[in-house]
């Protein structure tokens, strides 16, 4: 029986990244980019105001302070979006804003709040003179053209993640498309004459295709396109015409049909339409699994991935494996979820000399510490015990129980963006 990382190291050798696609940028977050982003001109284009003040000749407010205020005449204003028509002239200021371009002569900004700008307000509306109460330094409060990126520079390179700050330099540079590995395709199937699909009246001896819904949201959560074929019935002609459809994308993942029952069909398929490179992994949940490839076509070997039927041991295996596939095909690492220590409140035990994986509620104490408690029944087949579980507490094979109170590693499911796992405060 193979281990997670032995499993999870043949799993990933049958995948590669794929090809790249021109994707509109509001599409490409979490994509990887696949070209170098070049600046065609200099960010900013030319040198701008860093605050709302006043344009003005540094020389000319050398001997400024608030008890000896220098008086300019204003000749001007220049908003942002503007572009200033002529010059400063010696002995005078420009009114400006934050992102206007600079006026040729001026090398320096005052901001509002250093001038009598206000007083001014009370009287008039119009400002035709303004006092300076402090000197400025020659470059102060301006933004030089290419202060952020330099025409010619490249700004983002190939392979990095398209992020938020990433799509915001691409939109920076004029872009609204970049070169990108596109996002596979995962095939959906379930397989069990049990199944029916969730708003179908549930007839006696069946229950809900859960496994579809729940198996497609973690592809999508990953970065993939989930396509819920269908259900097979537990037969191989069943099973196989669904596969027809199923291997005209990038994965398939099946569930159920992956264990010792009569009509356990998946490996009879594998093994007649494809070929098989595992079977059974030393976890629990999930020691039953199925990897291979089936035989598509147009020639392409498929990955197929064969999850257990219970719900629980079908999610906890796509996150061991199908989750660093999908990250292979996006062109990524195959990094594994961010993990913590945690202390225990209930103990793990280890009945059979599988590494287990248990499903536990995170939180920290009054202490600051990571806690650990059990969201419940551990049955593979309680699926509710995974709607509150915010990560996976790992009892290795070799130990046949950790008590509570003790530490344990937690692989992080998710990272909730709230107060319930950040660090306490300092007052």
């Amino acid at each position: 029986m193979l281990s997670v990382e032995d499993a999870r190291d043949r799993i990933l050798s049958y995948f590669q990244p794929l090809a790249s696609v021109d994707v509109p940028l509001l599409e490409a977050l979490g994509l990887t980019l696949d070209e170098d982003l070049v600046a065609d001109f200099d960010i900013p284009p030319l040198a701008n105001s860093a605050m709302d003040g006043y344009a003005l000749r540094s020389v000319d407010i050398t001997a400024a302070s608030k008890y000896n205020p220098v008086s300019l005449p204003v000749n001007g204003y220049i908003a942002a979006g503007d572009v200033p028509t002529k010059p400063v002239s010696p002995g005078a200021a420009v009114r400006i804003m934050t992102g206007a371009p600079v006026p040729e002569g001026a090398d320096a900004v005052v901001p509002f709040e250093d001038t009598d700008e206000e007083a001014r307000r009370q009287i008039s509306d119009t400002i035709s003179e303004i006092s300076v109460n402090l000197c400025a330094e020659p470059g102060e409060n301006i933004r030089p053209a290419g202060e952020d990126i330099q025409r010619g520079a490249t700004v983002v390179t190939k392979g990095t993640e398209l992020t938020p700050g990433v799509i915001g330099v691409a939109a920076s540079l004029g872009r609204t498309s970049v070169r990108a590995i596109r996002r596979p395709i995962i095939a959906i199937v379930s397989t069990g004459d049990e199944l029916v699909d969730p708003g179908d009246e549930l007839g006696p001896g069946k229950i809900y295709n859960s496994n579809a819904f729940s198996i497609a949201s973690m592809s999508e959560k990953y970065g993939a396109v989930a396509e819920i074929v269908g259900i097979a019935r537990d037969s191989i002609e069943s099973l196989e015409n669904l596969l027809e459809e199923a291997v005209k994308y990038d994965m398939v993942v099946t569930s159920a049909g992956v264990s010792k029952g009569d009509y356990d069909v998946v490996k009879d398929v594998l093994a007649k339409g494809g070929e098989i490179a595992l079977w059974s992994v030393r976890m629990r949940p999930a020691k039953p699994l199925a990897f291979g490839a089936l035989n598509a076509p147009d020639g392409r070997k498929v990955p197929h991935l064969g999850l257990p039927g219970n719900p629980v041991s079908a999610m906890v295996a796509f996150e061991q494996f199908g989750r660093p596939a999908i990250r292979v095909m996006l062109g990524k690492k195959a990094l594994p979820k961010p993990s913590i220590v945690a202390i225990l409140d209930d103990p793990v035990h280890n009945h059979d000399g599988r590494r287990v994986y248990a499903r536990v509620e995170v939180y920290r104490d009054d202490n600051g510490n990571f806690r650990a408690r059990s969201t419940g029944n551990q049955s593979s087949g309680a699926l509710h015990s995974m709607a509150y579980a915010r990560g996976l507490a790992i009892c290795p094979h070799d130990v046949a129980t950790i008590a509570a109170g003790s530490e344990i590693k937690v692989e992080m499911l998710d990272w909730p963006d709230d107060d319930l796992l950040s660090a306490p405060i300092d007052d």
